[in-house]
């Protein structure tokens, strides 16, 4: 796959603002790994900015460890809104966690008109909601598509096509179904909110949800054989950050 065919070259006078404004949301005690991962993915990707939105706790160490993120610590709901309104684009779910506090932030989330990419546990939140929308991209692996359609993972995994046709006719919007094979060396924490922030990223810089999908799920994939070089074990999400940033920058044709 060629980048170029859905990314084309940037302007000499191009500046932050061209590139779209990703809002991350995620990172409950204990989690707040995850919803850097799918920020500094998205900074790798392309967005122009990015923001995370995240327990205040963790919000001063996270910008202190990723100085390119602008980490905004969220005690309640309300405290989104700001941050709404500059955003693109809404990755929500690294990290996020099913208390009271990602339930809130979840349900606020909703409201918006913006597009989201949604993952981890704002599926499980979604799963007890089944709301339904056309401007979003869900991620669910085989346990968190199960309980979007109250079924086993077993079940999931024995027809997966038909699997997403369900969920697609259920939830709208598109559909990306984790863990079909292959590399096992991204079998790790962390892989499914890298692929979060390179979505979202996507969508921010105006691909179609069903292109930011596709290249996407590309990038993500190849970016992990790459940096795993053969082996099957010791492979960490922050391995693939260099290589995506390569992908997505591909050399010109000779």
């Amino acid at each position: 796959m060629d980048a170029r065919k859905y990314l084309p070259s940037r302007s000499k006078d191009s500046h932050k603002g061209n590139f779209g404004h990703v809002l991350i949301v995620g990172g409950d005690y204990g989690m707040a790994g995850a919803c850097r991962l799918a920020g500094e993915a998205a900074l790798r990707s392309g967005a122009g900015l990015v923001s995370v939105a995240t327990r205040s706790e963790h919000a001063y160490a996270m910008a202190g460890a990723c100085p390119e993120l602008m980490c905004h610590g969220i005690v309640k709901a309300m405290d989104l809104d700001n941050l709404l309104t500059r955003a693109t684009v809404v990755a929500i779910g690294s990290g996020l966690g099913q208390g009271v506090w990602g339930r809130t932030l979840f349900n606020h989330v909703l409201k918006t008109d913006l597009p989201l990419v949604v993952d981890a546990d704002a599926l499980n939140l979604l799963a007890l909601k089944h709301h339904r929308r056309s401007n979003w991209i869900l991620t669910p692996h085989p346990g968190e598509a199960g309980r979007l359609l109250d079924c086993s993972a077993q079940e999931i995994q024995q027809d997966r096509p038909a699997a997403i046709q369900k969920l697609q006719a259920q939830y709208h919007g598109v559909i990306v179904l984790k863990g079909a094979g292959g590399n096992p060396a991204m079998a790790t924490a962390g892989m499914g909110d890298v692929l979060t922030g390179v979505i979202a990223a996507l969508v921010a810089q105006k691909l179609s949800l069903e292109d930011a999908a596709t290249l996407g799920v590309w990038v993500h994939t190849t970016a992990g054989e790459k940096a795993a070089q053969g082996f099957e074990r010791g492979l960490i999400a922050r391995d693939l950050m260099l290589g995506i940033r390569e992908l997505l920058n591909p050399k010109p044709h000779p």
